[in-house]
């Protein structure tokens, strides 16, 4: 019974939460470790013999194996999920997951590069009109241009722009379509790549936008080679990935007085608590130029 009702809930998470094959994956894990742990110790046949006490047991387990605090409370967010369906669906009498409390972990701001960084990085893709560099520019102007996942990012097709519309159609998380405005810069190096250089890296396939010097569809090892190379040669000494594009996209848009909303829209995201992270990195910017810039911030005199 067991499995039964696992099968039942993962099941669950994909017709009716319409959840990432990806994201159901590791749900699965993690409720399997739980499982079998359960199963061992207390040799559980039935949810409703389950304890907030196993639970806990469990949670110290896993502490006693080294695994990270951001894994423990994952795991314990996948447990909390699996009890509230089983209590919603009537299949046990109660909740026994309410009262296991996730560990505290320490919240870290997403690296953000400036102005000056990110023109400096982008810059070095125009020094040169070769096919890989002016695929790297399109890249880059779209990256930073709409904040995309770097899955959404190399997943695009030609059919996903519209370029005489300034927008791309993007599928996200849970199959969800969105549709993002690009700014201008970020329109004519798609553009100049598509007419001019995509065709000279040979594709193997007729839709795929982004591809390699091979003509295969561009990596995420790829895409983080490029950014690594490009900041190097930039000298930016911030640890950034494919991703930093995307957060940098946020928090230049709230800087310049975006809407909350609206930018958990673009970014699409499920929950606006998400977007609110970036309002804190937002505030550490303001912060810094404030204790640049005023006489007395950080003890200074006049």
């Amino acid at each position: 019974m067991l499995e039964a009702y696992l099968k039942e809930y993962l099941y669950y998470l994909k017709v009716t939460k319409n959840l990432a094959k990806n994201t159901i994956l590791s749900y699965e894990r993690d409720l399997l470790d739980y499982l079998d742990f359960i199963v061992k110790n207390y040799e559980i046949k039935d949810y409703d013999k389950v304890t907030p006490d196993h639970i806990k047991n469990y949670v110290k387990s896993l502490s006693r194996r080294n695994i990270k605090a951001t894994s423990i409370t994952r795991k314990i967010s996948s447990i909390h999920s699996f009890h509230k369906y089983l209590s919603n669906e009537n299949l046990v009498d109660r909740d026994v997951s309410e009262k296991v409390k996730k560990p505290k972990t320490k919240k870290t701001l997403p690296v953000v590069l400036n102005i000056q960084e990110i023109n400096a990085i982008i810059n070095l893709t125009y020094k040169s009109q070769e096919p890989l560099e002016m695929r790297n520019r399109a890249l880059l102007e779209l990256a930073y241009g709409s904040g995309l996942r770097v899955t959404e990012l190399l997943a695009l097709e030609i059919g996903d722009l519209h370029l005489n519309k300034g927008l791309v159609t993007v599928t996200g998380k849970g199959n969800k379509e969105r549709i993002i405005p690009l700014g201008e810069e970020a329109i004519e190096a798609l553009k100049d790549y598509i007419i001019t250089a995509r065709l000279k890296l040979n594709p193997k396939t007729q839709n795929t936008l982004f591809v390699n010097k091979f003509g295969d569809k561009l990596s995420r090892i790829g895409f983080y080679k490029i950014v690594q190379t490009l900041a190097a040669k930039a000298n930016i000494n911030k640890k950034i990935s494919p991703h930093t594009f995307r957060h940098t996209y946020a928090t230049h848009l709230l800087e310049n007085g975006a809407n909350l909303r609206s930018v958990q829209e673009l970014l699409g995201h499920e929950d606006i608590m998400t977007t609110e992270n970036y309002t804190h990195v937002s505030k550490a910017h303001l912060k810094s130029v404030y204790n640049e810039a005023h006489p007395r911030a950080d003890g200074k005199e006049e």
